[in-house]
């Protein structure tokens, strides 16, 4: 490997990922630096419960214990780590890191990256009252420890994209200007953050990908320009395509200029190539300088919530849960703040076994006093069981309620945290907020116009044409669909208008959706406003983080041009 190439792994894509994975990854080939990223609105939320019932707490403890196994081997490999495990503890996570170094006998230099946390005032920056409020941080104060020769640097809240360029700016020396190697670091960043889902998890494809029981983690090798190839290790499962990686890359964005604390990275720039099996480059991707302000995650408990489902057999769905819900609401003592249902219609015409002849009626009860939303809803759901519809049953026993979050997204100039970094020598060395910046102005296209045509068409599902990988940014979720050629590309554009998407997907229609081209990757992202409500602590959808709204998409019948779909899936 060329002494420009940066070899990164990645070994985590949230709180609760494979535990093994950090073996496997050092394990399986040359890395120089191994990541894992932690953290998401709702890690913050469990870490910041966890942190208001010990204060030694509030930090990633999977990382301790995969760390346990494999510190020893990571020494002898000499790879550095990097994870923002830290969360709303880092300081208290490096303390960790060093005891158990100790204790297992080895010489360990661990830096910390802290300033992020802004809870104590989270007030007086206007952002309300919270449980946590960390501002996501950018990677100089990374690249700062890893200059200093840390073996571990962990974070608190960084963006996810900083852990990865981090150590390349460290690497090769960028400076704050260097917007282009900068921007592609992120899209390096960006790719393999996900651990799996760019190894061919979660893709819409996903009959192609020939082994998928336990896929491998990605590796993003980076060069001096920021460009980089998305690889894994020889012999591991999975597979990275240019689909694997267009979907990652379309995966919970938002505007084509993608903002971050370092670097605004258009991604309208680009390019992809195949670059042999199980490779694929990224290229010619283009920075600007970053917004004068850092976005802030704000978590806080937003009261109590619980929920009963009723099954409805058979026929007379609509009525039979119409009699469900008034006998509920009819039977509790006090009404909640908030009620709703949900109606599934899940049955089937004819049914062969009785699964296929049920729908399911959920009620979502929240409120502040959780006495409201306790064993009192829960015993009004069960009380009418033998006086309701027939065939009436549930599909849980009543209990209690548990606590919700909300999320809310914040703002802060660049300067306000105090981005710091503890040097494994113990002194700390503050990062200074970049000289330069500049308000990002949307890039996000039109409604796109629709075009027609008098080819002949067939009705298929749309996901016989094109793949899509859907996602959650607070309240709000996108769904990015790519076509995998230039023809299928000017159909698609054409045709998926914002109106379209709304027909196809009735939940959307009324909430605004801004649709944005990345004709050079194949791809429409559209961001649904407003469809999450108030984020995934939240619940209030069947599908809370939108992972599934894509793939709904794409079994959508549309009317599509035969000679598009002559070799497509069957």
């Amino acid at each position: 490997m060329p002494e420009d190439v940066l070899r990164i792994g990645n070994c985590s894509a949230f709180y609760g990922d494979r535990q093994s994975a950090m073996r496997e990854m050092l394990e399986g080939g040359r890395l120089d630096v191994l990541t894992g990223d932690y953290l998401a609105e709702l890690t913050m939320l469990i870490l910041g419960k966890d942190r208001m019932r010990d204060t030694s707490l509030g930090y990633a403890r999977s990382f301790l214990r995969q760390l346990e196994e494999c510190l020893g081997l990571a020494q002898d490999r000499h790879v550095r780590i990097v994870a923002n495990a830290g969360g709303l503890n880092p300081l208290g996570l490096a303390d960790a890191v060093r005891s158990l170094a100790e204790r297992l006998g080895l010489d360990v230099r661990v830096a910390a990256v802290h300033g992020d946390d802004l809870t104590a005032r989270s007030e007086q920056l206007g952002l309300g009252t919270a449980l946590a409020a960390n501002a996501y941080l950018g990677a100089f104060g990374i690249a700062e420890a890893c200059r200093t020769g840390a073996d571990i640097v962990v974070t608190g809240r960084v963006t996810d994209g900083s852990v990865v360029i981090g150590p390349a700016i460290a690497h090769f020396g960028w400076g704050r200007t260097d917007y282009d190697a900068l921007a592609g670091a992120t899209v390096a960043g960006h790719l393999i953050e996900c651990g799996t889902q760019v190894t061919g998890g979660n893709l819409s494809f996903f009959r192609e990908v020939p082994d998928l029981v336990r896929p491998g983690y990605p590796i993003a090798e980076l060069h001096r320009d920021g460009s980089c190839t998305i690889t894994k290790h020889a012999g591991t499962a999975g597979a990275v395509t240019l689909d694997t990686v267009t979907a990652q890359l379309l995966y919970e964005i938002q505007d084509a200029r993608y903002a971050g604390p370092d670097v605004t990275t258009r991604l309208d720039s680009i390019r992809l190539a195949d670059d042999g099996p199980d490779r694929v480059r990224a290229h010619g991707v283009t920075g600007e300088p970053p917004p004068p302000t850092l976005k802030v995650s704000c978590v806080a408990i937003g009261g109590y919530r619980n929920e009963m489902t009723f099954v409805l057999t058979g026929l007379d769905i609509e009525a039979k849960a119409g009699l469900a819900r008034t006998q509920v609401e009819d039977a509790l003592p006090v009404r909640p703040a908030e009620l709703s249902w949900t109606l599934a219609r899940t049955e089937h015409t004819d049914p062969d076994t009785q699964a296929r002849a049920s729908a399911s009626l959920t009620v979502v009860a929240r409120d502040r006093d959780e006495r409201l939303v306790g064993r009192a809803f829960a015993n009004a759901a069960v009380e009418v069981a033998l006086s309701s519809y027939p065939g009436c049953f549930l599909t849980a026993p009543p209990a209690g309620g548990s606590v919700f979050g909300v999320f809310t997204p914040g703002y802060v100039a660049q300067h306000v945290p105090e981005h710091t970094v503890l040097l494994p020598d113990g002194s700390s060395v503050r990062i200074d907020a970049p000289a330069t910046t500049r308000i990002v102005e949307p890039l996000a296209g039109d409604n796109g116009p629709e075009r027609r045509s008098d080819a002949p068409t067939h009705q298929v599902p749309l996901g016989r044409l094109v793949g899509a990988r859907s996602g959650d940014k607070g309240g709000n979720a996108n769904v990015g669909v790519w076509a995998r050629d230039d023809a299928a590309y000017e159909w698609l554009a054409g045709f998926l208008t914002t109106d379209r998407l709304c027909d196809l997907l009735p939940e959307v229609r009324g909430l605004r959706v801004v649709r944005t081209p990345l004709p050079a990757i194949r791809s429409l992202n559209f961001v649904i406003e407003g469809l999450l409500g108030k984020g995934v602590a939240y619940g209030a959808r069947f599908d809370p983080q939108a992972k599934a709204l894509g793939e709904w998409l794409r079994a959508r019948l549309v009317d599509i041009p035969q000679r598009l779909l002559e070799g497509a899936d069957e």
